[in-house]
């Protein structure tokens, strides 16, 4: 997908959303704001709005010298970890563990505060259990799962990985070998190898990363190692939105698990915003 006019006042709400997280120094947080505009300015509309995104963080980072969101990925891995159990006991109660793991990873993807500055995971989990998918190829995707012996899944979110760990161990349980992804650096809320040990994943399956901090998984932007060990896979779980809006491959059977939280990639799916989404690509 391309950046959309819609994108700009985004980019700048997400800006304020790390500057708050990052720092209660005004000054600080006007200076690097200003700062922002300028990537804002320079955005390659050709491209999908990850990019921009991307270059907007690593200037937050690097102005505020630290992660703006290391303290809330840390308390959302320890409040999901909390949910985990119940979790885990309804996957294993299930008629259907593989649908239920799935809903159940589709709901952890509102733990984006990237977007958000609150969450409301139970009803989001609620939701996901007791009502249709907006779009919901959930026979395709069990039936390209039962033809893999192997899935490469792209992580998304700190948090949200905690929910993704219970459709890996379900993968897993039914004899598939999953490799998990998480990115070679901070950026955003999302996850890296940090947030895979806390969440327990490391302890499932093998994780590597990817090498980049770009926003969603842009290839050419990612490390000679990740993109040798990519083209092994032609099953790849994708979660959420930026891996959407970034991961186009039509030599690879790709399955996207998300919510979709904006209204320009709403309009591109034809979909409500908050619609919850397993599409096959």
């Amino acid at each position: 997908m391309k950046t959309h006019i819609d994108c700009f006042p985004c980019f700048l709400k997400q800006s304020i959303i790390a500057l708050r997280y990052g720092t209660k120094n005004v000054s600080l947080q006007e200076k690097i704001l200003k700062a922002v505009l300028a990537d804002i300015e320079g955005a390659d509309t050709a491209k999908p709005p990850a990019y921009t995104t991307t270059f907007i963080h690593r200037r937050i980072r690097r102005m505020l010298r630290k992660d703006p969101f290391k303290g809330i990925k840390s308390e959302y891995n320890q409040i999901s970890l909390g949910l985990y159990p119940h979790l885990k006991k309804m996957v294993e109660e299930s008629s259907d563990p593989l649908w239920t793991a799935s809903r159940l990873a589709i709901a952890g993807n509102v733990i984006d505060f990237g977007i958000f500055t609150s969450v409301d995971i139970e009803g989001t989990i609620g939701r996901a259990l007791q009502n249709p998918l907006t779009v919901d190829h959930y026979q395709s995707f069990k039936t390209a799962l039962t033809g893999a012996a192997e899935v490469l899944y792209l992580l998304d979110n700190a948090g949200e990985v905690v929910f993704d760990r219970l459709l890996i161990e379900t993968m897993v349980s039914q004899g598939k070998k999953v490799v998990a992804v998480v990115k070679g650096s901070s950026v955003i809320n999302d996850c890296t190898i940090k947030d895979a040990r806390e969440a327990g994943i490391t302890e499932v399956c093998e994780v590597i990363d990817n090498g980049s901090d770009g926003v969603g998984t842009i290839l050419e932007w990612t490390s000679r190692d990740f993109r040798q060990r990519y083209r092994q896979f032609p099953l790849i779980i994708s979660k959420g939105q930026g891996n959407f809006e970034t991961l186009k491959d039509p030599e690879k059977t790709i399955f996207y698990l998300f919510q979709s939280k904006c209204g320009v990639v709403s309009k591109e799916l034809g979909l409500s915003p908050g619609s919850m989404i397993l599409k096959k690509a």
